[in-house]
C-alpha cells in the first residue's frame, strides 16, 4: 500500500465533502477503464483488469477516503498495488483541481451587529458553540463583547494601514502650552496591563505618574507564565520582594513539554518530546500582580484613571496633553505630562499612526479559557505544562497550536493560537478561533465540555514585526514612546509582551530614567530606548515558517514537519541550550550550529522555507542574519564597554547628557541586544540612590 495524495480541505462540512466525492466527482478517465464504488468515508476506484489479477497480487485499485479533525476535512488517496494504476497521475491532478474549485479557502467576516442587541443574541447564529459556553463563563457577556470589539478594531487597522485614525497631533494649531488648570505629571501611561508594571517602577524612582486603563483596573483577559530567573529582574529593580513574588505564584510545575503532531511527517521530520522544566513553569496570578503593582504605584504618589478610554494627545514643545473619556459617565478628562507612554497593545491607534502601512507584519490570534475542574482523572497531571503542542496538521489555512498551564488548585489555563501573516483579506479572527476552541478541545484533551467549570476567558492579538535592525520600527515621537505589544516587543516562539517586557525591563527603565532626568524627550532620543535583540530578529524566519500564506495551499503536514525538525534538534542539545534558545538567549554560535544540523538532517527544509517565505523575505532575513553576525562580533570586541561606561559616567553624564544616553544605549546593545543581559552591572548602578532622587522638570 502506498500513499499517493494528502489534502487539507478547508471546510468543517465533512459530510458535504464525502457526498460530493461519492455523487458528483467523476474521474477524468475512460468510463470502461475503472469502476467507482462508494465506501463509508469516500470511494474506491477499481480498475477493469483487477478481476484478472492473480490471487496473490494486490488489487489494482485506488482508495479515496476522508475524515474530520479540528473543524477541517482531510483526504487521502492510497494505492494497493506496487505498480502505478492506469492514468494515475491524471486522476490525482483532476481530483486535486476539482477539490480546490469546489471547496476554496474561505475567510468569514464577523457579522455587523446592532450595538443595542445583546451580544449573545447577535452572534448565536454565526458562532453557536462560542455563545453557548460564554454564557457559562463569569462575565461572559462582557468578555464576548470585548472579543468582538477587539476583532473589529484589529480588522480596521489591518485594512486601513495607510490612513490610520489620527490620534496624535503636534505643533501648529494643536500647539500645547502648560496649563495651570490641568493636573501635570512626568509620565502618562495608556494601558494598564503591561503599563502598570513599568509605571510602578518609574513611580518608585520618584516620577509623578498617571495611568489610564480602559477596563476596570486589574481585569485581565490573559494569564501570565514566566520562570524564576526571569522574574528576578523585577525583584532586582525593587518592585517586588522575594516574599511578594512567592505570594503571586499560582502554580509551579516541574516540567513543560513541546510536541508537534508527526503521524504524517517523513521520517527525518519526526521528533521526541522536548522537555523545558524552567520555561514558563511559574503561573502568575496576573490580576493579583496587577493589583499589587497598582498599590505600589499609588503608594509612590501615582494615580490610576480606570474605565477611561484614550481619545487623543496633543504634543507641544514642553508638554503633551492627553484627552480621554471616562466611560462610566461619558465625561471628558484631560491631563498634562512630560512624556506619554503607549502600552495599549495591538489595538493601539498610536502604534498604527506611528508606523503607517507597516505597524505589524505578523500576529498570533489567541483564544482560550481558565477551567477550574471537570476533567476526568488521568486526563492531565497538574505537575506538567504543555508549552507548545499540536494535535493535527494544517487546519483551514492555519497550523493550530495549543498551550496548557496548570494554575491555582484545580485550574488549567488553555490557549489555542496560530502564527499568521497580516493580510487585509484575512486579518485573523478571534471569533472563528473560539468556535474552533470549543469544538476541538475534546480532541486535544479528553473531556465533556458541559461538565467543565468555566472560570475565565483568555484572548488577544499578539503582534510581531520582522525587523532587520533596530531602526526598522518607529516606537517614539517627540514626548511619546511605545512599550510592550504596542512596540511589537515579543518573541517568535513562546513569549508574549509580558515575558519580553520583564526580561528587558532593567534596560528600558535605566534608559528612560536617563532621558527623563535630562529632558531628552525628542523622538531621536526616545527612539534609542527600545528592547531590540538581533538574536530574536534573526529567528523571525522561524515564525514565518509557521504561517500559511493567505490563499495558498501547502502540504498539510508541512508546518509540523518544520517544527519537529527544529525542536528535535533542540531535544538533542543539552537542556541549557534548549532553555536559552526558547528564552531568547541563544548566541551566534549555538544558532548557527543548530541551523547547520537542521539543514543536514532535513535538506528539504530549505526548499520548504523558500516556498513559504519567498525570495523577498529570504533576502530580508539574510539582512537580519548579517546584522546578527555583526552585532555578535561587536559584542565580543566591545565586551569591555559596560564597565567602561560605568567608569566614565560621573564625568560624561553631567557634561554631555545626550552623548551619555547614546553611550548607555550602545552598552546595552552589546549585551541585552544580543541576548546577554548585564544584570550584575545593572544592579551595580546604585538604583537605590535614584529611588530617593527628585527628577528634573
Amino acid at each position: 500500500m502506498k500513499e499517493l495524495l494528502y489534502l487539507e480541505i478547508p471546510t468543517p462540512e465533512s459530510v458535504a465533502v464525502r457526498d460530493w466525492l461519492q455523487q458528483q466527482f467523476l474521474p477524468s478517465i475512460q468510463t470502461n477503464l475503472a469502476t467507482k464504488y462508494t465506501t463509508p468515508d469516500g470511494f474506491r476506484l477499481v480498475f477493469s483488469d483487477a478481476s484478472t489479477s492473480s490471487a496473490q497480487a494486490l488489487p489494482d485499485e485506488l482508495s479515496i477516503f476522508t475524515w474530520s479533525l479540528q473543524r477541517t476535512t482531510y483526504l487521502k488517496v492510497f494505492r494497493w498495488a506496487d505498480q502505478a494504476a492506469p492514468q494515475e497521475s491524471q486522476i490525482l491532478a483532476a481530483l486535486t483541481q476539482a477539490v480546490r474549485l469546489q471547496f476554496p479557502q474561505h475567510y468569514p467576516e464577523p457579522p455587523v451587529i446592532d450595538p443595542q442587541q445583546p451580544i449573545f443574541d447577535a452572534l448565536a447564529p454565526y458562532y453557536p458553540k462560542t455563545v453557548h459556553y460564554f454564557r457559562r463563563i463569569p462575565n461572559g457577556e462582557y468578555d464576548l463583547t470585548r472579543v468582538y470589539w477587539w476583532e473589529q478594531r484589529w480588522r480596521e487597522g489591518v485594512r486601513n494601514p495607510q490612513q490610520p485614525k489620527q490620534v496624535i497631533f503636534e505643533n501648529g494649531a494643536a500647539s500645547v502650552a502648560k496649563s495651570s488648570s490641568l493636573s501635570t505629571y512626568d509620565l502618562i501611561y495608556v494601558g494598564g496591563a503591561l503599563g502598570v508594571i513599568h509605571a510602578a517602577v518609574m513611580a518608585r524612582l520618584g516620577y509623578r505618574v498617571l495611568l489610564l486603563e480602559r477596563l476596570p483596573f486589574g481585569r485581565m483577559n490573559r494569564e501570565w507564565n514566566i520562570s524564576r530567573v526571569e522574574f528576578q529582574s523585577l525583584i532586582d529593580l525593587g518592585l517586588f520582594t522575594a516574599v511578594e513574588f512567592e505570594s503571586l505564584i499560582a502554580c509551579e510545575y516541574i516540567d513543560g513539554f513541546h510536541k508537534f503532531f508527526d503521524a504524517n511527517n517523513p521520517p527525518q521530520s519526526k521528533a521526541p518530546i522536548l522537555h523545558t522544566p524552567t520555561v514558563l513553569n511559574i503561573a502568575i496570578d496576573a490580576e493579583k500582580l496587577l493589583k499589587l503593582c497598582g498599590e505600589k504605584l499609588r503608594a509612590a504618589g501615582g494615580e490610576i484613571w480606570d474605565e477611561t478610554e484614550f481619545l487623543r494627545a496633543e504634543i507641544g514643545s514642553e508638554q503633551v496633553t492627553v484627552r480621554a473619556k471616562h466611560l462610566a459617565d461619558q465625561t471628558v478628562r484631560q491631563a498634562q505630562g512630560r512624556l506619554l507612554v503607549d502600552a495599549m497593545g495591538t489595538a493601539s491607534p498610536i502604534a498604527w499612526q506611528l508606523n503607517g502601512g507597516r505597524a505589524f507584519d505578523s500576529v498570533c490570534p489567541t483564544v482560550g479559557a481558565v477551567i477550574d475542574g471537570g476533567f476526568e482523572p488521568g486526563v492531565w497531571d497538574a505537575r506538567y505544562g504543555d508549552v507548545l503542542n499540536s494535535h493535527g496538521d494544517i487546519s483551514r489555512g492555519r497550523q493550530l497550536i495549543w498551550e496548557l498551564f496548570p494554575g491555582r488548585g484545580n485550574e488549567l489555563t488553555f490557549y489555542l493560537f496560530h502564527y499568521h501573516q497580516v493580510n487585509a483579506t484575512n486579518p485573523g479572527s478571534l471569533l472563528e478561533m473560539y468556535e474552533d476552541f470549543f469544538t476541538i478541545l475534546p480532541e486535544y484533551r479528553r473531556c465533556d465540555l458541559d461538565k467543565l467549570t468555566w472560570k475565565k476567558a483568555t484572548f488577544g492579538y499578539i503582534p510581531g514585526h520582522f525587523s532587520v535592525r533596530a531602526s526598522d520600527r518607529q516606537i517614539a515621537f517627540d514626548r511619546l514612546i511605545a512599550i510592550g505589544d504596542a512596540a511589537s516587543l515579543q518573541s517568535p516562539l513562546v513569549f508574549t509582551g509580558f515575558g519580553s517586557l520583564v526580561r528587558n525591563l532593567p534596560r528600558l527603565t535605566d534608559l528612560l530614567d536617563t532621558a527623563l532626568r535630562h529632558d531628552l524627550l525628542k523622538s531621536n532620543h526616545l527612539n534609542q530606548i527600545r528592547a531590540f535583540q538581533s538574536n530574536i530578529a534573526v529567528t523571525w524566519l522561524f515564525s514565518k515558517g509557521m504561517m500559511v500564506p493567505t490563499g495558498r495551499f501547502i502540504a498539510p503536514e508541512r508546518v509540523n514537519s518544520m517544527l519537529n525538525t527544529f525542536f528535535g534538534i533542540l531535544a538533542s542539545e543539552s537542556p541549557a541550550v534548549a532553555d536559552r534558545f526558547v528564552k531568547d538567549r541563544a548566541g551566534w554560535i549555538p544558532f548557527n550550529r543548530m541551523a547547520i544540523k537542521a539543514a543536514w538532517q532535513n535538506p528539504a527544509l530549505l526548499l520548504w522555507i523558500w516556498e513559504l517565505a519567498g525570495a523577498k523575505d529570504l533576502l530580508r532575513w539574510l539582512g537580519s542574519y548579517v546584522n546578527f553576525t555583526i552585532s555578535a562580533l561587536i559584542g565580543w570586541l566591545f565586551r569591555w564597554l559596560p564597565a567602561f561606561t560605568q567608569m566614565i559616567q560621573p564625568w560624561l553624564e553631567p557634561r554631555n547628557p545626550a552623548l551619555w544616553l547614546w553611550l548607555l544605549t550602545q552598552s546595552y546593545a552589546v549585551t541585552y541586544g544580543i541576548g546577554q543581559p548585564q544584570s550584575d552591572w545593572t544592579q551595580g548602578r546604585e538604583r537605590q540612590q535614584k529611588m530617593n532622587m527628585k527628577p528634573e522638570g
